[in-house]
């Protein structure tokens, strides 16, 4: 049991640790459910046995009881459980880029760039950001998305769309459009700081 409780206790990382509540010797009984159930915890067992009415108690409750034999497998189940705690990263994913050849201003919908896709593709839900002489003036949401007069999903490298970005109205003939999607990345507890 102090083996154990040492190795968990020190699983310490800037965002998130493991939070010992009790540790005792012998099998799990009922007062570990109770206690599990009122902390929102997880009953951790090393070698230990589990009587048939706790184990239908905790059951009824909602309690996760885990039980090991090989402390190893104990201690990544307890990292990854740890790292499930964790916010995940947004990384950017570049989908395409597109020339501005032309700027149409239409009274009820504003300013729509005819493009020409030059690399990748760009689809509807993506993010567009707006570049002028190198810098970006806007970052938004694409509002529409067209090839001729029809609304499509996708337009991929060697086309023509219209674009339509949401809120911004200031897209120039020469303007270089970047579209990318934002993903969720999971992250493990090595890149939340390491050991503290």
């Amino acid at each position: 049991a102090e083996v154990l409780e040492q190795s968990l206790s020190e699983l310490k990382f800037e965002e998130a640790q493991a939070r010992i509540l009790h540790t005792g010797v012998g099998a799990i009984n009922e007062s570990d459910v109770l206690l599990a159930d009122a902390s929102d915890a997880v009953i951790i067992g090393f070698s230990v046995g589990i009587e048939e009415r706790v184990a239908a108690g905790a059951s009824e409750k909602g309690v996760q009881i885990r039980n090991y034999r090989v402390i190893y497998e104990l201690m990544d189940e307890v990292k990854r459980a740890l790292e499930g705690l964790l916010p995940p990263e947004k990384q950017e994913v570049p989908t395409g880029r597109c020339q501005v050849r032309q700027t149409f201003r239409l009274s009820r919908i504003g300013t729509v760039a005819g493009c020409v896709v030059v690399q990748g593709q760009v689809q509807r839900s993506n993010r567009l950001r707006v570049i002028r002489e190198g810098r970006v003036i806007h970052d938004g949401q694409i509002e529409s998305l067209k090839r001729f007069k029809d609304d499509v999903q996708e337009v991929r490298e060697g086309f023509e769309c219209g674009i339509k970005a949401a809120n911004f109205d200031d897209i120039q003939e020469g303007d270089t459009l970047e579209a990318y999607r934002v993903e969720e990345v999971p992250r493990s507890l090595t890149s939340a700081g390491g050991r503290s």
